[in-house]
């Protein structure tokens, strides 16, 4: 099997003029815009928009690097569209709110119809036959994924495999959560909805990255580097390399190997560019340890279970009480709730209802929910 491979350029930081150059170097070494783009064709560009967010809190793909992309490819004649469906607060608002509306219709670009979809069949076939994805993938004869480097709770990272999650719209990706509550039959799914939408390419946003509390309540680490292949496994094994953790700890790329989605062992890729080393950050803060599998959790008796799983916990000192993480939580009896219905406390959790998706987590505007480990369950590494 050839070799897959990936670009990585260097840029400081988001001056548009930087940004631009290093996303031109980028796709020059991998073939030129014309490869991925034609006269007349309609090409979605699909960032990550979680919930919306200022640029500089690093939780979304940054308007920079959206509207260099719109400025590339509109050279090779084609229609350029963007769009994400995110949180609570809709495509439209929070697409806003990251600055990405502004920085893409300025270039050329529209806004794509995310708010609803129809079945789009699925070549992986485990999973279901189809997926509900958005109308403006259908609209398009092709996509180009813009994923942000960013840590996540469930998932270890979000990277290019999984911000395809973005493209189901609306509640419908909290019924997966429900549907799939084992990390690693969440992971098929991603791979296989990956499979389904199958993107020309993939640009990783790293030029400030998010460590810590990932995907929404981490912290900036700038990281100065642009990551971009036509192979979505080998962006997120690339991105685990430079922060110094196992590709093999992110579920979707030993998945996606097995199915044919990508390559992540070092001696199946091939870097352009700028060499990997410049970029690796050792101390990056991220959890160096494989995902657990809710499977195996299911098993223990619940008093364990409560004892040394790691979980979401809600700072009190920074909650408002707002109830997002509550309208997020894909459990029928849900399991972080106001108690009595009265917003004057913080929302509890009842952690034997929780399946550890993490929603709420993610949808939290004032990064009032981490990840918590009990101390048992640090001294048994289950962290």
């Amino acid at each position: 099997m050839d070799r897959s491979q990936v670009a990585l350029v260097r840029c400081d930081d988001y001056d548009p003029k930087a940004v631009y150059r290093a996303l031109q170097r980028g796709i020059e070494l991998l073939g030129g815009v014309e490869r991925f783009a034609q006269p007349g064709e309609r090409i979605l560009l699909k960032p990550n928009v979680l919930v919306g967010d200022v640029p500089e809190k690093a939780v979304t793909t940054h308007p920079t690097v959206l509207a260099g992309c719109v400025r590339l490819f509109h050279q090779t004649g084609a229609t350029l569209t963007f769009g994400d469906s995110p949180g609570p607060t809709g495509n439209a608002r929070s697409l806003e709110r990251a600055g990405l509306v502004e920085a893409a219709t300025s270039v050329g670009a529209t806004v794509a119809e995310f708010s609803h979809g129809s079945p789009l069949p699925s070549p992986g076939g485990q999973m279901g036959d189809s997926f509900p994805v958005a109308q403006g993938v259908h609209d398009a004869d092709g996509v180009i994924n813009l994923c942000k480097m960013k840590t996540h709770g469930l998932t270890r990272l979000t990277g290019a495999v999984k911000n395809l999650f973005g493209c189901i719209p609306g509640r419908r990706k909290a019924l997966y959560h429900l549907q799939y509550p084992d990390v690693r039959d969440f992971s098929r799914m991603l791979v296989e909805l990956a499979l389904c939408i199958r993107p020309r390419l993939h640009i990783m946003d790293g030029i400030v990255a998010m460590e810590g509390n990932g995907p929404h309540g981490g912290d900036p680490r700038s990281m100065r580097v642009l990551i971009l292949s036509t192979d979505p496994v080998a962006v997120d094994a690339t991105f685990a390399r430079l922060i110094n953790m196992r590709p093999e700890y992110v579920p979707t790329t030993v998945i996606g190997a097995e199915v044919g989605l990508g390559q992540y062992r070092a001696e199946q890729i091939e870097y352009l560019g700028d060499p990997l080393e410049d970029f690796i950050c050792r101390d990056f803060r991220v959890v160096r340890r494989p995902a657990l599998q809710s499977g195996i959790i299911a098993q223990m008796p619940a008093p364990l279970r409560r004892m040394i799983l790691p979980r979401p916990v809600i700072d009190e000192g920074n909650c408002v009480k707002c109830g997002a993480c509550v309208e997020a939580c894909p459990v029928a009896e849900k399991a972080v709730h106001f108690v009595k219905d009265r917003r004057d406390q913080p929302p509890v959790y009842a952690y034997e209802r929780c399946i550890r998706c993490y929603c709420c987590q993610e949808v939290c505007p004032h990064r009032a929910i981490q990840r918590e480990t009990p101390l048992l369950g640090k001294i048994l590494g289950m962290g």
